[in-house]
């Protein structure tokens, strides 16, 4: 590397360290993947619009039933995945899981530019996209798990995450301007575009996790402690083991298990909340452009309070306040966000809760998520995660879907509903705290055990 470009990392590491708690030798990886999960979300985000547009071709009836082959399909996904993590190099299956979108949605767009109205290609996109979603965010930080530490998770993860949501706002940016000229197609071979950019960056990430160790001034004894438990092993071949393997973690690990209902929790509280804003939205507001108008601009207000919350906020609560806080925050405003819903039923407080819910939700607990996988064994990161991100938060979307129809259908009234969704919150907020709090005991150890072997050293 020259003179001039050793100055401008480092002047680019001053910089970040300005707004973020980023350490200079930490800039090129956390710039590389703030890149990459711009271009994930983009891609994604630029091609959701496609799906729902063809939901309308394919008619409610059809979508109803794509509901329970998309759980099918999260489930058929896992030992797939299993199998690959199992057998190849990751250097090998990250890229070719980013290529194979990227294959898949150029095929797709082909298919739709000759004949929009194919049933079947319009099937296989519904339920190709509805997974994609979550799997390949839990993709994206399983990596991430195995390149940062744990201490460096909680300073890092926030501003990364701030990549996906600028990403999240410039791909149906593109799609509102772009999709009059280019059409759905066109919008298709874009975001196949976005995703073969993911490989280049992806390769840079792998040659920074091959080249280099953790640079955390806090990792030895993190490092050690997981290297000696089969932890965070650094190198790059396949992780073995058997390709439904991540079922049996989840269901055998008390750990897992509560990781698991955290994810019920959050899945069960955003269901609720969105079966009464179309309530309160078609109530109060006739024009279906005016709906459309007040949806798109919520969008944006939660994007763009999101990337400014990742950026300054998410990592400093996490180093000074430990995750246990991160996990919370949401969940106790949930408990004041249903219950106001209870006392107004008004379509304003819904609009405010539902901000917060999803600001809180991208800003704090998503990156919180991530890090309780920090101290797992790569197996684990990379399996049971995903068992965790995909089928059961899917299956939960669809419980739960089912339990806040069967209460309206009882004849209970909103604020009967507001109210169960106080006590899960509620239940939210206990087993939040419960994971933080295991978590940030677990970190504490690591502090205390790094600061005994940096005396030690000095003893000598």
């Amino acid at each position: 590397m020259s003179a001039e470009q050793n100055a401008a990392s480092r002047g680019l590491g001053r910089l970040l360290s300005r707004v973020a708690p980023i350490e200079p030798k930490e800039v090129p990886a956390v710039v590389i993947a703030f890149c990459l999960f711009f271009c994930v979300f983009a891609g994604y985000f630029s091609v959701r619009p496609v799906r729902e547009t063809i939901a309308t071709v394919l008619g409610k009836d059809r979508v109803k039933d794509l509901f329970l082959i998309t759980w099918i399909a999260s489930l058929a996904i896992i030992p797939i995945y299993g199998y690959l993590v199992g057998k190849f190099r990751r250097s090998v299956f990250l890229p070719f899981i980013y290529g194979g979108i990227a294959v898949a949605l150029a095929i797709v767009g082909l298919v739709l530019k000759a004949d929009e109205g194919n049933v079947a290609s319009g099937t296989f996109f519904y339920v190709f996209i509805s997974v994609l979603n979550l799997f390949i965010v839990s993709v994206f930080w399983s990596f991430l798990l195995e390149l940062f530490t744990q201490p460096q998770s909680k300073r890092l993860f926030g501003v990364i995450a701030a990549g996906g949501t600028v990403g999240a706002l410039a791909g149906p940016f593109f799609t509102d301007f772009a999709v009059s000229s280019i059409g759905n197609s066109g919008v298709l071979f874009f975001g196949a575009f976005m995703f073969a950019l993911t490989l280049f960056f992806q390769r840079a990430l792998l040659k920074i996790w091959g080249s280099h160790p953790p640079s955390d001034s806090t990792s030895t004894a993190t490092t050690a402690a997981a290297d000696a438990g089969g932890g965070k092993v650094r190198g790059d071949r396949p992780i073995g083991g058997n390709p439904f393997a991540g079922f049996v973690k989840v269901l055998t690990s008390p750990y897992l298990l509560g990781i698991a209902l955290f994810v019920v929790f959050i899945s069960t509280v955003n269901t609720f909340l969105y079966f009464e804003q179309l309530r309160l939205v078609e109530e109060a507001i006739a024009d279906t452009g005016e709906r459309t108008r007040l949806f798109a601009r919520l969008d944006w207000i939660v994007q763009s309070l999101t990337v400014l919350c990742q950026i300054f906020l998410t990592g400093r609560i996490a180093s000074k306040l430990g995750l246990t806080t991160l996990l919370i925050i949401v969940p106790i405003f949930m408990i004041g966000g249903f219950l106001s819903l209870a006392a107004t039923g008004t379509l304003t407080v819904l609009l405010v809760v539902f901000v917060a819910r999803r600001v809180g939700e991208y800003a704090f607990v998503r990156p919180a998520r991530e890090m309780l996988f920090g101290r797992v064994d790569n197996e684990t990161k990379y399996k049971a995660k995903n068992v965790i991100d995909v089928p059961v938060y899917r299956g939960a979307d669809a419980l739960s879907a089912q339990v806040s129809s069967w209460i309206q259908s009882a004849g209970s009234s909103p604020a009967h509903v507001a109210l169960v969704g106080a006590g899960v919150a509620f239940a939210w907020l206990i087993n939040g705290w419960m994971l933080g709090r295991k978590a940030d005991s677990a970190d504490t150890r690591d502090a205390n055990a790094a600061a005994a072997l940096a005396a030690r050293g000095q003893g000598h």
